[in-house]
């Protein structure tokens, strides 16, 4: 059972969302507008929301920016957008995963189990050391207060980045295949790799690099990605 924020502006739809969520034993609040979505969320501790991109009074993608400046918690896009480069602008902006309109009951189900899951699985980020400051060159990771400093300045990461520079930081030097990562890092058998570049790249940024000009993160066409100190 989950704690769900549905920001939804159709009464339809929402109604719909809430008794699905409710007959699967969820625990249900609604929102029609991003503002009351902010609201609620800065308030109330919730476990998942799911976010509708065509909200009356902004963008749900700005929506999205804004709910990832002050949380971490785990959202699901609802969109009828279906284009690709939406879609990658999407995760690049946080999103946890998303669902194109109409979806089933099933097909929503499914995902929300699939990222609660990877959520609760990497209540530490997976496989590493609870106890000890990892320390790539000047990039130091400590696992279990869920803290990274660059040269000393302390570094603004989501969930999933901290996930995957810590499971990258317990490696160094090491490649480490894209299957990998989705296994451990995004706890899915099978994946796009689409997703694991769109957040490397977030990464990169974050790290004041580049893929053209790397300084900690490397990838191997056709490999995988490693994390080592500059030269």
């Amino acid at each position: 059972m989950a704690h769900v924020l549905v920001v939804e502006d159709d009464p339809f739809v929402r109604s719909a969302l809430i008794r699905q969520l409710t007959d699967a034993a969820h625990t249900v609040r609604s929102v029609g507008t991003a503002l009351e979505a902010l609201r609620e969320v800065a308030q109330i501790g919730f476990d998942l929301v799911i976010l509708d991109l065509g909200l009356p009074d902004l963008d749900g993608r700005e929506a999205l920016k804004m709910l990832r400046g002050i949380t971490d918690v785990p959202v699901i896009i609802a969109t009828a957008r279906d284009d690709e480069a939406e879609i990658v602008r999407l995760l690049n902006d946080g999103a946890d995963d998303y669902l194109v309109k109409p979806f089933s009951a099933e097909h929503l189900s499914a995902r929300m189990t699939a990222v609660l899951r990877r959520v609760r699985a990497s209540g530490g980020h997976p496989g590493a050391p609870q106890d000890d400051e990892l320390r790539v060159g000047g990039l130091c990771v400590d696992p279990l207060r869920r803290r990274a400093r660059l040269d000393g300045i302390e570094l603004d990461l989501t969930r999933r980045e901290f996930d995957l520079l810590a499971f990258l930081a317990q490696r160094p030097g090491v490649v480490v295949p894209r299957k990998e990562l989705l296994t451990r890092v995004w706890r899915q058998s099978y994946g796009d790799d689409q997703t694991i570049d769109v957040h490397l790249s977030w990464l990169r940024r974050k790290l004041g690099e580049t893929a053209a000009k790397p300084r900690y993160l490397h990838t191997l066409r056709g490999v995988g990605v490693k994390l080592e100190a500059p030269r």
